[in-house]
């Protein structure tokens, strides 16, 4: 099945053409309209620095109901403890940039290209993308971004560095969601990780389903306050 050049126009094919890998498209731009109109379709762009900019379908898809979280033991201990702070959108750009280093650190890589930073820094500026953030006093221990259309929560990526500091803003931010109506999270890509808090795979076809019937606004819902 042949990939889509897309066009100027902020047009997408039916996921449902996606090839096997995931890949839809490719071309287009990062504009927040373009964003917006992807998410909403469960489409996501990924791809690395000096490739063409590639758009992305995958099935099964990742995701996790916030009523369905696990939280181990030891890191509900960790928790308790309160031996970290949380903040909500203080310091996206920071989240953003320090995802980016943190895989290329870990020799994975990353899709995070300053083309693909300035997007999303754009999309928080717009009231569309969040970071949930794990202090250590002043230190910036870990952290995670993602956007929220509706009742659905996109996540994009995350960080450590102390020990758990990730995970606690993920838990963070899951009960966050939880109190401000949110019933699902995209997590894309499938990881033993995510899959220890309760994320599951569904069928893509019911991952659209769900996106049609939890998605009937795309308005910004501005900065999260702190709890």
């Amino acid at each position: 099945m042949p990939v889509f050049q897309l066009p100027e126009q902020i047009l997408f094919p039916h996921p449902s053409l996606a090839e096997e890998s995931g890949l839809l498209a490719v071309g287009g731009d990062l504009s927040p309209e373009r964003l917006i109109a992807a998410y909403r379709s469960g489409i996501f762009p990924w791809y690395s620095a000096g490739d063409p900019l590639l758009w992305w379908f995958t099935s099964p898809r990742l995701v996790l109901f916030p009523n369905e979280l696990i939280v181990s033991k030891r890191l509900a201990r960790t928790i308790r403890q309160q031996r970290f702070s949380i903040r909500f959108d203080h310091e996206f750009t920071t989240v953003i940039t320090d995802c980016g280093k943190s895989r290329m650190e870990d020799g994975e890589g990353t899709w995070i290209t300053d083309e693909m930073r300035q997007a999303y820094i754009q999309l928080h500026r717009l009231g569309y993308a969040h970071s949930v953030e794990c202090w250590q006093g002043d230190t910036l221990a870990g952290g995670l971004y993602g956007l929220r259309l509706g009742k659905v929560f996109f996540g994009e990526s995350m960080f450590t560095r102390i020990t758990d500091a990730s995970k606690i803003a993920f838990v963070t931010l899951v009960n966050h969601l939880q109190k401000i109506g949110v019933e699902l999270i995209d997590c894309q890509m499938t990881t033993g990780h995510l899959l220890r808090f309760g994320a599951r795979e569904i069928d893509g076809k019911e991952f659209l389903r769900l996106l049609g019937q939890l998605i009937q606004s795309t308005s910004p819902d501005g900065t999260w306050k702190n709890e």
